[in-house]
């Protein structure tokens, strides 16, 4: 769930207009409550917006799922190996380096095989202490690859062949077939897929995975009795109140400079922008904040910045298997209808002016955008251009300025006020202005989880989604969901096409980083000259950031938090 849509702007106006902010915990003592900060220590008060249900993301999912800050708090708590930073690149963290091609430690045989070689860093620790060895990546495997416990479960393990100690430190991953993120197994949380193989502590879980799997997901592990190996231990957890982090002396990188970091949970949005206004939380992290939310708090907070982190996109899916009516399924007609759009003026009304336009699947922030910008097929606003196409296709305006063309439907499963519901009325009424008949649909609540319902559209559905690498598997034919796999899949608009088909594909074995950009950009140049998805703009997660602080990043928060400081 978008935790973003708790917001209206009725809501936000009411919470800024209020005198008197709550504190976020009520009558719950926070950790500093009657302790004053030590002299010459550095403390920073942050947040997240709800209760987590564990400390740890893959265990979180099985509780109350998908809440917001988990991901952000384990990054601050937990370590891998390798962690993506905020512009993609693996960088190390308690490896002694990085496998690659050129170093020879990440070798690709002529049948596709693959051998990978991890180096542990000798000084990797536990909180508690412990070496962080071999054995407990073995261990970490031995746990994914388990059927009794399917949230640990990776589809990389498909492809995976075993996983052999060379010594203590060092362990050899073996592949059956090509992955291209096989550099991500052992890493940290924060690459944007689910984890593959987080180190687990073999001296803390093993016994009760070997002798009661039922008991494993329920161990205080998870929650008040963590241990991690990242730049901040847990030192408190107080459900429905706060979390006390103190900075690990022992953290591979280095001790982080700031000595102590409380994360308060805040209920709901409303109480959240009620803190920060009263300056009593300096940072948050997580989902939780509207676009709305952000603007407004830019405009009104000055005991800081508001970042917009770009997270996600917002695209029109029209029906490819079924278009009612039928001129849909012309490229010609879709190109057009993308023409009549003015999305810059989309961008400015509805995101703020926060966000750019979304010419392709990857935004400006994203590793891979500058290599495959060159090769998308952009259309700017240009609606005289878009009723002279539609008129080639040998339709003629009537008396009333319509063109003779039955009603296309646009439907969005948002909640009013969502980014995507407002851009469905947006978007029929500029196809009014070009002559077309437009009909909007909100999703009734109770028909969102009709798949059926969802995948038989009859014009096009309106929807937020990811944007990245991994999100143009959502093009394939086998994602199309149809009668025959029960409805189930992510191709919205259950577009077919064999070429794509095999691009895709082809780009999700292929390695070396420069062949898998080029089939990249074949990919994208597909889509956009097909119009198979017409992107209208970027959503963004904002980040509140206090101005005591720097070297906080906001896309992927946490990843360098060793480095954060606080004056």
């Amino acid at each position: 769930m978008n935790h973003g849509i708790l917001w209206s702007a009725i809501a936000l106006i009411t919470v800024l207009g209020c005198a008197a902010p709550t504190s976020p915990a009520g009558s719950q003592r926070s950790a500093s409550d009657g302790a004053p900060q030590q002299a010459g220590r550095t403390r920073v008060v942050a947040a997240i917006i709800g209760d987590p249900y564990t400390l740890s993301a893959t265990v979180n999912s099985a509780g109350t799922g998908g809440q917001p800050g988990v991901e952000e708090v384990e990054r601050l708590i937990h370590s891998g190996l390798a962690i993506r930073n905020d512009r993609g690149v693996l960088t190390p963290q308690l490896a002694e380096s990085l496998p690659t091609l050129e170093n020879g430690q990440w070798r690709v045989q002529p049948d596709g095989r693959m051998e990978m070689t991890w180096k542990i860093n000798p000084r990797a620790r536990w909180h508690d202490g412990t070496p962080l060895t071999a054995a407990d990546l073995l261990f970490t495997v031995q746990v994914g690859q388990d059927k009794e416990l399917p949230l640990f479960r990776h589809q990389a393990y498909d492809s995976l062949e075993g996983v052999e100690a060379a010594d203590a430190t060092t362990v050899v991953a073996k592949w059956k077939a090509p992955y291209i993120w096989a550099d991500d197994m052992f890493a940290s949380t924060s690459t944007g897929r689910p984890a593959l193989a987080t180190p687990l502590p073999r001296h803390l879980l093993e016994s009760t995975f070997q002798s009661d799997k039922t008991r494993f997901m329920d161990l205080p592990y998870w929650t008040e009795e963590y241990v991690g190996a990242g730049a901040y231990r847990v030192r408190e957890w107080a459900r429905g109140s706060h979390l006390a982090l103190q900075a690990f002396d022992d953290y591979v990188l280095g001790r982080p400079k700031i000595d102590e970091i409380e994360v308060r949970f805040i209920p709901d949005a409303n109480a959240m922008v009620a803190n920060i206004l009263a300056n009593e939380v300096e940072l948050v992290v997580g989902r939780g904040f509207s676009i709305d939310a952000g603007a407004e708090l830019r405009d009104r907070w000055t005991g800081g910045k508001v970042e917009l982190p770009l997270q996600s996109w917002i695209a029109l899916y029209p029906q490819s298997l079924t278009p009612n009516p039928g001129i849909i399924g012309n490229v010609e007609f879709r190109r057009a209808l993308m023409l009549a759009l003015d999305r810059q003026e989309m961008a400015q009304t509805i995101q703020h002016g926060l966000v750019p336009i979304a010419d392709s699947i990857f935004d400006p922030e994203d590793a891979m955008y500058r290599d495959v910008d060159p090769r998308v097929v952009k259309y700017p606003y240009d609606p005289n251009r878009a009723t002279d196409m539609i008129s080639r296709l040998g339709f003629v305006r009537g008396a009333d300025g319509a063109f003779p063309i039955p009603t296309i439907e646009v439907r969005a499963a948002g909640t009013e006020g969502d980014a995507s519901n407002k851009g469905m009325f947006v978007v029929g009424d500029y196809w009014k202005r070009v002559g077309l008949t437009t009909e909007t649909t909100q999703i009734p609540r109770q028909r969102r989880t009709d798949l059926e319902y969802r995948a038989n559209h009859p014009g096009f559905t309106i929807q937020r989604q990811p944007n990245d690498e991994e999100g143009m598997l959502r093009f394939h034919t086998r994602e199309a969901p149809v009668a025959e796999n029960n409805y189930v899949g992510d191709n919205k608009g259950r577009y077919m096409n064999a070429e794509l088909d095999a691009l895709i594909d082809q780009y999700f074995v292929t390695i070396p980083r420069a062949d898998r950009a080029q089939l990249a950009g074949r990919i994208v140049e597909h889509l956009t000259s097909q119009v198979i998805p017409l992107g209208l703009f970027y959503d963004a997660a904002p980040v509140v950031i206090g101005n005591r602080l720097s070297n906080v990043i906001p896309r992927m928060v946490g990843w360098n938090a060793h480095e954060w400081q606080a004056r």
